[in-house]
């Protein structure tokens, strides 16, 4: 593909999904191989640039202004990645920079009115420091990287690989951060969109280190190839650069502009659905959606809003024409039927079962319910869980005892978008079982909901298996003949209910729900015949939606590689495209966890309250399993309470593999 194709295709290449991005890792690919700006004359060439940084590199070292560092090894042909154009020279960049060699500071040594960068500032992408502060007031314990104003500040960890800063002011930085100060006759934009290249990201993240923390190391670093332009062309390279990154800016903030306009013509055009008054209409205005569908979404994700329109619209009674219902039968009724089935329930069962109807009944006299200020139809009305269902059940919340085959354990991780995997669910034996059921053996049509990590998602349970609750997850049986657990579950995955959840969520960093938080949240309550027919009517536009949705993400991926494949072409460098999951090695991580400060007893620390229990010490893998939580809210939790001092900052961990034995226990 030449320039000319390129730009008669450069509309479907900036609009496919992540186009932009792509035409900002093709200007950077064309600058820093010598193809976005034109050669003049009287330009001093490369290699006189290199051996003068060389010569300066070396009267440093002897007046000891720079630590000595090996040499990186010379650059053959074969090591080149592409052709470079006259006057430009490869070298390595540990040959033209001082990369790894920064001033280290401590405490002691910093003066007040210091900046300060710390990693979330640099992962901000700006051009600015963003945390001035007083260094006596900034207690820092380890020691710090010092740099001067102009250097470049460049982060060695993923996923910050590409975040790039030049430096307004001198300070000092965390060592996560490598401030590269010495770059005699490299141009410090240049220098930095070389960082920010896909070559370079390219590179770097494939010469990562680690497992908590992967990060490019020094020697790695400093072996890096670079591509050093002639000295005047440097400069216009970074202001083509610049200019045509400002132009990428411009080119998001329409896309932006035209998802808002997106947005309401999808919101207006699902009202028009919400206003049919006949079967026909709702045909026709269906198929109005269905004509406009390339127009009304982009990608993904406003399928997946689309979806929560319509559940909003659905648990509030917009969906479906009420005028015609019948207003003696109201959700007031439907309330005074369960309660009836539940009294009947409480004297006809035994043992267990009629522990929980009296704990039931017991509960319901005292309840406060909170109404939402949300209208309903005349007819409907507003009850909480506990007043809607036969019986609502915690788990038993400790971590069961697993085996290699048995009874599905279902843990949070298991419950997503309204569905329950069983594909990969930990295993129990029938004692374990019947002592973690013991209050409620699950059935078929019962829901789990979920507490926390994450809080609020929801599944029926599938008839003919057998489950068993998991930790932080609750049980909600309902009287079928009287309350759809189709509806209560679209009423759960509603934006709306979510809301209201969030607002009544409880914690400082895991927001999480209560028992009788999960009890108390409100849902709307119509007549079980409209119950049905809203499940009908969203079951059938959310088949339509998936049926738009395959299209448009087989039009997602034609647009996507389409516009690798063309930049791919320009540039003569392959892009990495997304690959299928890798089946993970039988390995385990070992990175033993210790007790720091005791965390008083108000303060949000699980982890350091599980090791506190465990002589102050545990492997990272056995933390997180008794956590019972995602990773990601476990890393996000160990984070919070190492910044805290409740538990020390772990070592680097290391990634062993099993034995044999191991794996087959």
């Amino acid at each position: 593909m030449d320039a000319q194709q390129f730009l008669a295709e450069f509309g479907h290449i900036a609009n496919a999904p992540g186009g932009v991005a792509q035409l900002r890792k093709l200007v950077l690919q064309l600058a820093i191989s010598g193809r976005l700006t034109e050669r003049v004359e009287c330009d001093t060439n490369a290699l006189e640039l290199i051996e003068a940084n060389r010569d300066s590199q070396k009267s440093l070292v002897a007046q000891k202004a720079l630590k000595r560092q090996p040499a990186p090894k010379p650059v053959i042909r074969s090591d080149q990645p592409w052709m470079l154009p006259e006057g430009w020279a490869w070298t390595r960049l540990g040959s033209v920079t001082n990369y790894g060699a920064a001033p280290k500071v401590e405490l002691d040594d910093v003066k007040e009115d210091t900046w300060v960068l710390e990693l979330e500032d640099i992962e901000k992408g700006t051009s600015k420091l963003l945390s001035k502060v007083f260094a006596r007031e900034r207690k820092f314990k380890s020691t710090k990287n010092g740099f001067p104003a102009g250097a470049v500040l460049y982060s060695k960890l993923r996923p910050y690989l590409d975040k790039v800063l030049i430096a307004e002011s001198s300070g000092v930085c965390t060592t996560e951060i490598i401030p590269i100060s010495y770059f005699e006759n490299i141009n410090a934009g240049y220098l930095r969109w070389y960082l920010k290249s896909p070559y370079f990201i390219a590179y770097a993240d494939g010469s990562t280190y680690g497992m908590n923390l992967p990060r490019l190391g020094t020697d790695a670093a400093r072996e890096a190839l670079f591509a050093f332009p002639p000295l005047k062309e440097q400069s216009r390279i970074v202001a083509k650069v610049d200019e045509l990154m400002g132009l990428c800016d411009k080119l998001e903030e329409q896309q932006k502009s035209r998802r808002i306009l997106q947005n309401n013509l999808r919101q207006s055009t699902l009202q028009a659905v919400a206003c049919a008054t006949s079967p026909h209409e709702l045909q026709t205005t269906w198929a109005r959606v269905a004509y406009n569908f390339g127009q009304l979404f982009h990608v993904q994700e406003d399928v997946v809003a689309f979806k929560g329109v319509i559940l909003d619209l659905a648990v509030s009674g917009e969906l479906l024409n009420t005028e015609h219902c019948d207003a003696n039968i109201g959700g007031a009724d439907l309330l005074n039927a369960i309660a009836a089935k539940r009294i009947e329930w409480s004297r006809e069962s035994v043992d267990q079962e009629q522990k929980e109807a009296l704990a039931m009944l017991k509960k319901l006299r005292t309840q406060q319910v909170s109404i939402p200020d949300a209208p309903l139809p005349e007819h409907w009305t507003w009850a909480s869980l506990l007043q809607v269902s036969q019986a609502v059940v915690d788990c038993h919340n400790k971590t069961a005892p697993y085996v290699n085959e048995g009874i599905h354990l279902i843990r949070t991780t298991d419950i997503r978008n309204g569905r329950m995997d069983l594909t990969s669910t930990r295993k129990i034996s029938e004692e374990t079982y019947a002592y973690w059921a013991r209050r409620m053996p699950p059935k078929g049509g019962d829901i789990f909901f979920t507490r926390e990590a994450p809080m609020g998602e929801a599944a029926i349970v599938p008839d003919g298996e057998r489950v068993c609750l998991g930790q932080r997850s609750m049980l909600i049986r309902l009287f079928h003949e009287l309350f759809s657990n189709r509806f209560l579950l679209y009423v759960i995955q509603s934006p709306s209910f979510q809301a209201r959840m969030i607002d009544t969520a409880i914690g400082m960093t895991v927001k999480h729900l209560r028992v009788g938080g999960v009890e108390d949240l409100v849902v709307p309550v119509p007549p079980k015949v409209e119950q049905d027919r809203i499940v009908a009517v969203v079951d059938e536009l959310f088949r339509m939606c998936d049926q738009y949705a395959d299209q448009l993400s087989r039009k997602q991926r034609i647009a996507t590689n389409f516009a690798m494949s063309a930049i791919s072409s320009l540039t003569g460098v392959a892009i990495a495209q997304e690959e299928e999951p890798m089946k993970v090695p039988q390995t385990e991580l070992r990175a033993p966890l210790r007790l720091g400060v005791a965390p008083g007893i108000k303060a949000q620390a699980p982890l350091a309250t599980i090791l506190a229990r465990h002589n102050g010490e545990m492997g990272a893998k056995d933390l997180w399993q008794r956590f019972g939580g995602e990773i990601d809210a476990f890393y996000a939790q160990l984070k919070f309470e190492v910044v805290h001092g409740w538990i020390l900052e772990p070592a680097v961990a290391e990634m062993c593999e099993k034995h044999a034995e191991a794996v087959s226990a």
